[in-house]
């Protein structure tokens, strides 16, 4: 009994650890009210854009997998902050901090769960899987949408080419739901046409 307080308070010390999410703030603004949207919101949105997608992924995947990679990916940020896409400097030492990060905040788990779930997040970033790219897929997908419903806010806010936007993000979405990328190249012309970059 007492071996299972133990864990019962290690899973809950990471649910209120990981309430911080919710206080990281993202580049861009939610679609029907004027803030920033935070990347607690961002995971969960994400999560159920996978379900409904699903059957439009590049190859057949475990929709579970994927669903539980979306919750977890962006976890590091409690620790690192969430930076756009698009920055193309410290690639490097960001992916070394968010490890970090993910090693401190995973690690209030008991041990099992903890290794299972950092290895689900490396899955995610290696992009080696049909999970991992369809997970990847959706994780860019849901910002282009916001920029698309708000006339490019954050392309704009953030000097972002529609050539940035086509090299760094469509392409991991073809990656994952290539029916999904012929769409967004569509959209982005008629989103050029109305100035929505600010590049």
């Amino acid at each position: 009994m007492q071996n299972q307080l133990q864990t019962l308070q290690q899973h809950i010390a990471f649910i209120i650890e990981v309430d911080k999410l919710k206080t990281v703030l993202r580049k861009t603004k939610a679609a029907y009210v004027n803030r920033y949207e935070n990347s607690a919101e961002h995971s969960w949105q994400i999560a159920l854009f996978a379900l409904n997608l699903r059957d439009f992924a590049a190859e057949p995947v475990d929709i579970d997998k994927v669903v539980r990679m979306l919750l977890i990916h962006d976890l590091g940020e409690i620790d690192t902050g969430d930076t756009i896409v698009y920055a193309a400097d410290g690639a490097a030492e960001r992916e070394a901090e968010e490890l970090a990060a993910m090693r401190r905040i995973l690690g209030l788990l008991p041990q099992p769960i903890a290794a299972d779930l950092l290895a689900l997040w490396q899955e995610f970033e290696a992009r080696k899987t049909p999970e991992a790219r369809f997970a990847r897929a959706i994780d860019r997908l849901m910002p282009i949408l916001l920029n698309l419903q708000s006339g490019g806010q954050s392309w704009r806010e953030n000097g972002v080419s529609k050539q940035q936007v086509l090299s760094m993000a469509v392409g991991k979405v073809e990656d994952g739901c290539p029916l999904a990328a012929d769409w967004l190249r569509a959209e982005l012309d008629r989103a050029e046409q109305a100035g929505c970059f600010g590049a």
